[in-house]
């Protein structure tokens, strides 16, 4: 099953910025929009996502010879589910309160349609080294959208980053920004923002 494509270094490029998992194929909106009213939840749900899909893309990677093309999809969800076990018993155990605050949005990892496409896309196709660096790529890209969202909310939504205000107490908090019509607001915005930028350079290439 192993085919030519892109190498390591284009997989892990690609998936941080060309290829954004959030900005660019606005993959995986389901934690994007539910845990980013705060930087903390964001980058511990982009931490646990990370986890799961280097996993689930070099275990897949390794048994790419011997996955048959009908059952490939069981196995991509059986080895994500391994995983995402992993990751919520770890959040549980040594993170409580942050595993409360994410609720069920980790056990929903398994059908993080980001980790089935890379699994599909990638490491049922490629080696081991490649499907790693495009499974580093695509989570430090999850991260950076996920990131970006949630420090605009969390600024202009409580006036703190990570915990700490960075904002006058004066200074009018958006209320708006914690709820769940902020998350949309924020991507929308951060989306158009990225596609007038990438519109002038592509316009003046």
């Amino acid at each position: 099953m192993t085919s030519q494509g892109p190498t390591a270094a284009e997989r892990f490029l690609n998936g941080i910025i060309p290829e954004n998992p959030t900005l660019r194929q606005l993959l995986g909106m389901c934690p994007t929009l539910a845990v980013t009213n705060g930087v903390k939840p964001a980058l511990t749900m982009a931490g646990a996502t990370a986890f799961v899909l280097i996993c689930a893309n070099v275990i897949t990677s390794l048994m790419r010879k011997a996955i048959k093309p009908h059952l490939r999809i069981l196995v991509f969800t059986l080895t994500i589910a391994t995983f995402v076990t992993i990751a919520d018993r770890f959040l549980q155990a040594f993170m409580p309160e942050m595993s409360k605050v994410l609720g069920p949005y980790v056990p929903l990892i398994i059908v993080n349609c980001i980790i089935i496409c890379r699994c599909e896309v990638c490491a049922a196709k490629q080696s081991v080294g490649i499907a790693a660096a495009d499974a580093v790529g695509v989570s430090l890209g999850f991260t950076l959208g996920l990131g970006a969202i949630s420090v605009i909310r969390e600024i202009l939504g409580s006036g703190t980053l990570l915990g700490l205000r960075v904002l006058p107490q004066a200074w009018p908090n958006w209320g708006i920004q914690v709820l769940p019509p902020g998350a949309f607001l924020t991507l929308g915005l951060i989306l158009g923002f990225v596609n007038w930028y990438s519109g002038r350079r592509a316009a003046r290439a």
